[in-house]
């Protein structure tokens, strides 16, 4: 006898918001005493005229008031001297741009990416609850020539819509290398690890399982035999309604999304099973979109350490906030992209300071107000730029 089929289906405004409850993390802190901590890569001589923590506040504080480039840092601290020296050092005035960029692209990136994943977890120390979403992105304004431009892979929290660390490899291809270095930094356990299909690979699963996470794999043609099998299963077990569905309806401007979620548990047939740690369970969710008299499907597929049909559903859904939630609106807020910084470590370490940006106007900020919004008014009102970063005005 088929299973009966059990739907649950909503129609839902879009309104940008993750599909599935926030996690408020606790305001983020003052982020100087953890700037400190990182090694000034200069001698002690001459050279140093300025300190390391004064010429990192100054990168920050220019890239949450809507400043990009290094000439235009110069420019903005110039301008609000006053304002910085209520709490900086400054002993010998401003920076130059090209002390600020010689400065940043010193810096050891893995060493600062532990400092900002502390100063983060201060804000937000348990993940338990997380989901945690890992992607790639290129700063494409930081290819030379030839040389490509530099690549990173994120973790991201997609509930407390944080970013908490990061790791660079040569190009997209290296992401495999990458991924285990940045779940090593994180803990692991009781949360949801999901990443795509470039980091669908058992030494990885095995990874998460072993720090007491589970994991949904995007499954694609990586593993051809294996994604083969599995859609043949699903596409099979749904078509004759063995499969509970749960499906949702979402209507944005004249465009109408249909997704059905489906998860076999049943994986007797899968040869491939044992090798997968802590395999549970497949799932597909199957998308189609209706604009006007124009309609499209499209099926992706999934390998599940667990079993529940609902989580796999928001959890898919979910781990497009860091599309969404952190590349995106890095290259639309921040012209991540047009930066074209690029000697020794600085597009590295610049991508930092800009998700620690980031991290301050989604935390710190009032939450109906747009980034943009928050940019500007940042870059114009002094005491508000304050209470970002610090939580309160100077008087």
């Amino acid at each position: 006898m088929p299973r009966a089929i059990a739907l649950s289906s909503h129609l839902t405004q879009r309104s940008g918001r993750m599909p599935f409850l926030r996690v408020l993390a606790s305001m983020l802190a003052d982020p100087r005493p953890f700037l400190s901590e990182i090694h000034d890569p200069r001698r002690e001589t001459r050279n140093k005229l300025h300190p390391l923590g004064d010429i990192l506040m100054i990168v920050l504080c220019s890239l949450l008031s809507g400043i990009e480039d290094w000439v235009g840092m110069e420019v903005f601290a110039s301008e609000k001297e006053a304002w910085f020296r209520r709490f900086l050092a400054l002993p010998n005035g401003i920076p130059s741009h090209d002390t600020l960029s010689d400065v940043v692209g010193r810096l050891a990136p893995g060493v600062f990416a532990s400092t900002v994943l502390r100063w983060v977890q201060l804000a937000l120390p348990h993940l338990g609850a997380e989901q945690l979403c890992l992607d790639g992105k290129t700063v494409c304004g930081s290819r030379d020539g030839a040389q490509p431009g530099v690549h990173l892979v994120s973790a991201y929290a997609a509930k407390a819509r944080l970013f908490l660390t990061q790791t660079a490899v040569p190009n997209k291809s290296n992401e495999i290398k990458a991924i285990p270095e940045v779940l090593a930094q994180l803990e692991l356990h009781g949360a949801l690890v999901s990443i795509d299909a470039m980091g669908c690979q058992k030494a990885i699963a095995r990874q998460i399982v072993a720090g007491g996470g589970d994991y949904l794999l995007a499954l694609k043609d990586n593993h051809p035999s294996l994604c083969d099998d599995v859609r043949l299963w699903l596409d099979s077990q749904a078509r004759h309604g063995h499969l509970a569905v749960h499906e949702t309806v979402d209507k944005d401007h004249g465009r109408i999304e249909i997704r059905r979620a489906v998860v076999s548990a049943d994986l007797d047939w899968l040869s491939q099973k044992s090798q997968w740690p802590g395999l549970q369970a497949v799932g597909r969710i199957e998308s189609t979109r209706i604009i006007g008299a124009k309609r499209s499907t499209e099926c992706r597929y999934y390998l599940l350490s667990f079993n529940e049909l609902e989580r796999f559903q928001t959890a898919a859904r979910g781990h497009w906030a860091i599309e969404n939630s952190l590349h995106w609106v890095l290259d639309v807020q921040f012209g991540e992209d047009a930066n074209r910084s690029r000697k020794d470590h600085s597009a590295h370490n610049l991508a930092l300071l800009r998700r620690m940006s980031l991290n301050i106007l989604q935390t710190n900020g009032p939450a109906k107000q747009s980034i943009r919004l928050r940019k500007m008014r940042a870059g114009i009102n002094d005491d508000y730029r304050a209470e970002l970063i610090f939580g309160k005005t100077f008087t």
